[in-house]
């Protein structure tokens, strides 16, 4: 759960979130009265800014864990917000639940060692491998105790709305991780397994069942976890995107069929449920003309700006439009975790390369470009030249 709290009614030391979600102007403050020791961490400081500072190694409070931190992935989001820090970033305006404001350590997909846990955790253990969804609702509304804690008013992730995982250590909510080494998964691998999250929630919250027809409208980072766990779930899978290397690893993972996009294949109509990945204008037109009668489409991706979309035609065929947003980690972790697990082979090609952490800001830039060919990009504080990824 949250650690802080805004209600003016309390006192003000109430209101002071724990030693590493101060901003890191203060951290630093800190470091200088040697009250702590230092570590290195990707420090955003202003739209693509981003430094490798010294700061101070973070405490775990009550709830949290200590993690040395071992593989971090890096998804859009982050390097939309790199560019533009405005939607989930509070470096330019403080977050109503974690109380950040300022420099921020981004990384909110990520896998790391129990180093310490504050009073009040159980079920883990020094030294034990987790993979970390990050994230928490408030824990008493109704979206909370109903099992989706994603819509509380107060859900907030690390990495997102308080200091990240591009650090050697981040503090963590224990209730957001899981254990994932008796699974076999190495650190790599586990830090796939908020991304294989996502997926997981989407294929929940579009109700898909075994036997189904899926299309999967884009191949990246989100669209190819989609992909293998709609054919885990026994779908027919078809993946359609620009780039046929990524196609080809959409069929290694499960995908019955794929289709180049902008090839004039006839997709009318081809899917029960479909899930619309990448954002853009041409995705949506495809995943809607995809639908046949009393299909779900299931937006996982978040289109930028305001679209006209034929509604009488939706309620004629008798569609569903469902929106897929965040984690339910108590649900959706442990699934992506033995998800994860299942896969015959390694997991490299979908995240052949680990990066040091002074690549961070080259690989945001890079991604945010479009100009990455890897379907998902991994750092780890622990290497200091890019070594291939050990799955």
């Amino acid at each position: 759960m949250p650690r802080y709290r805004s209600s003016s009614a309390e006192p003000a030391e109430s209101l002071s979130p724990p030693f590493w979600n101060l901003p890191v102007a203060d951290m630093v403050t800190r470091v200088t009265n040697g009250d702590r020791s230092s570590m290195r961490a990707a420090v955003m400081h202003a739209a693509n800014d981003i430094r490798i500072d010294e700061v101070p190694r973070p405490v775990a409070g009550p709830g949290e864990l200590l993690l040395r931190v071992e593989t971090v992935g890096i998804c859009g989001t982050d390097a939309a917000e790199f560019a533009h820090p405005s939607k989930f970033f509070p470096i330019e305006r403080r977050h109503p639940v974690t109380g950040h404001l300022g420099p921020f350590v981004p990384g909110h997909e990520f896998s790391g060692r129990v180093v310490s846990f504050g009073s009040g955790v159980e079920g883990f253990s020094e030294g034990d491998l987790v993979a970390s969804a990050g994230s928490v609702g408030c824990g008493d509304c109704a979206f909370c105790n109903s099992g989706r804690p994603s819509r509380c008013d107060r859900y907030w992730a690390v990495g997102l709305q308080s200091n990240g995982a591009l650090a050697e250590y981040c503090t963590v909510p224990a209730e957001s991780c899981i254990e994932v080494g008796a699974l076999g998964l190495t650190p790599d691998a586990a830090a796939l397994a908020q991304p294989m999250a996502i997926a997981v929630h989407a294929l929940r919250r579009g109700r898909v069942r075994g036997g189904e027809d899926v299309a999967v409208i884009g191949a990246g980072g989100i669209g190819v976890f989609v992909s293998f766990a709609a054919a885990a779930a026994g779908c027919r899978v078809l993946a359609v995107d620009l780039s046929q290397e990524r196609l080809d690893i959409a069929s290694s993972l499960g995908a019955s069929s794929t289709v180049l996009a902008g090839s004039g294949f006839d997709m009318t109509g081809v899917a029960e449920v479909v899930f619309e990945i990448t954002g853009t204008e041409a995705g949506l037109e495809t995943a809607l003309a995809a639908l046949g009668p009393g299909g779900r489409l299931v937006a996982v991706g978040f289109q930028k700006q305001p679209l006209t979309v034929d509604v009488a035609a939706l309620t004629a065929a008798e569609h569903e439009w469902i929106g897929t947003n965040g984690i339910d980690a108590a649900v959706d972790l442990p699934k992506a975790a033995r998800l994860l697990a299942a896969r015959e082979g390694s997991w490299g090609d979908v995240a052949p390369l680990v990066h040091p952490l002074s690549e961070t800001s080259n690989l945001l830039g890079t991604l945010g470009s479009g100009q990455t060919r890897a379907i998902k990009t991994l750092i780890s504080p622990g290497v200091e030249q890019v070594r291939a990824s050990h799955m």
